[in-house]
């Protein structure tokens, strides 16, 4: 079902201690806003703290403490939105020796999880090669953070398995410890992990079915070349069911001292020409395929949402030829973009490009 397209912008941004800025505010074009200047004087930053309000964390750095300024003691980021034409103000912030606070229009969330989709962004960085070169952790947070973004209980079933997961893990390193061993205790945690584990993989399963060939028809789009890619799903459970599984491995996994089968080894193929992309791709290829991906998942959360999200371009025309920049322009000149945030080190470069674009903007130089 294709929900009706609502609007959603984000119309200030105020920053306080946050990586490097002391204390700035932002006051935003509804369609296109640009940050730029030299390297190291925050365009990135910038880009994250909008981040940060969608997703409660920082894109480019986990450890939270590290996003407050230097020598400070905590940070605010502070964003008002307009969303199905009411405001609502967010602000996620953070003090030294304290948990993170993340408030909507004046009321904390209990749990995070709570806040994931209600803001859908979508960024597109340098650091999403990552997802070629990385293990497959990189590729599973992609995908997990894209349903999760359009299906709440998906989140908490895959908080639930990864809580089962370390618990299961602690009790096979309890029984080496000790030279013990317990069928009963381990069965109940086998039982929660098939049973979470199941629900993961049918979602994965499923919302793959639907995301594959928008990808295909992106990357198509953006790459006028010959070569067929792929992006198919790999998991131990489209053969066996997970309870069989982990009665299989029971004494590899005793000898590992971990669980070596189950959703939390699931990985994501990038095939072109039917190799992998990491080693046949060429560069240019491996760009497309990245932003493909990133406007596939765009794509997925607009039809999931009736939302425009919000896209993050971070630093892309640094690393993209031409050719495809204005690929990419184009296919934001069309109405089904939202608002669209871009860094870039050239004021001329970005201003050329964008004036392509028949769009209000603005530009801020940092």
């Amino acid at each position: 079902m294709v929900k009706h397209s609502t609007f959603m912008n984000l119309n200030t941004l105020s920053l306080v201690n946050y990586k490097n800025f002391e204390s700035q505010v932002f006051d935003f074009d509804a369609k296109i806003n640009c940050f730029v200047g030299a390297n190291g004087i925050g365009k990135t930053n910038a880009l994250d703290a909008i981040y940060h309000l969608a997703f409660g964390k920082s894109y480019f750095n986990p450890i939270a403490l590290q996003n407050i300024k230097h020598g400070e003691e905590f940070f605010v980021v502070d964003g008002n939105f307009t969303k199905n034409e009411r405001n609502e103000k967010l602000i996620v912030s953070l003090k030294r020796g304290q948990k993170k606070i993340i408030k909507r229009n004046g009321k904390a969330y209990e749990k995070f999880s709570e806040h994931i989709g209600f803001i859908p962004l979508v960024i597109i960085s340098p650091a999403d090669r990552d997802l070629i070169t990385e293990g497959s952790d990189t590729r599973r947070k992609f995908m997990d953070s894209v349903i999760s973004q359009s299906d709440k209980s998906y989140l908490s079933q895959l908080i639930a398995y990864n809580k089962i997961l370390s618990q299961r893990n602690a009790l096979l390193k309890y029984f080496a410890l000790n030279n013990t061993f317990n069928t009963d205790t381990l069965a109940i945690y086998n039982e929660q992990l098939t049973s979470y584990g199941t629900e993961i993989f049918k979602k994965r399963d499923h919302f793959l079915k639907i995301f594959i060939p928008i990808f295909k028809e992106r990357y198509n789009s953006i790459s006028q070349s010959k070569e067929t890619i792929d992006l198919s799903y790999k998991s131990d459970l489209f053969d066996t069911d997970l309870s069989t599984l982990l009665d299989n491995n029971l004494n590899k996994d005793k000898a590992l001292q971990y669980t070596s089968v189950g959703t939390h080894k699931d990985d994501l193929v990038f095939l072109i020409d039917d190799f992998p992309i990491k080693k046949f791709g060429s560069q240019g290829q491996q760009k497309s395929y990245l932003i493909a991906l990133k406007l596939a998942q765009f794509d997925f959360l607009k039809q999931q949402s009736g939302v425009s999200p919000i896209l993050l371009l971070d630093d892309i025309f640094d690393k993209l030829d031409e050719n495809r920049v204005s690929q990419i322009i184009s296919l934001v000149d069309d109405e089904h973009f939202g608002q669209i945030f871009i860094s870039d080190t050239h004021a001329d470069r970005t201003e050329a490009i964008i004036k392509q674009i028949h769009q209000s903007y603005k530009i801020f130089r940092l």
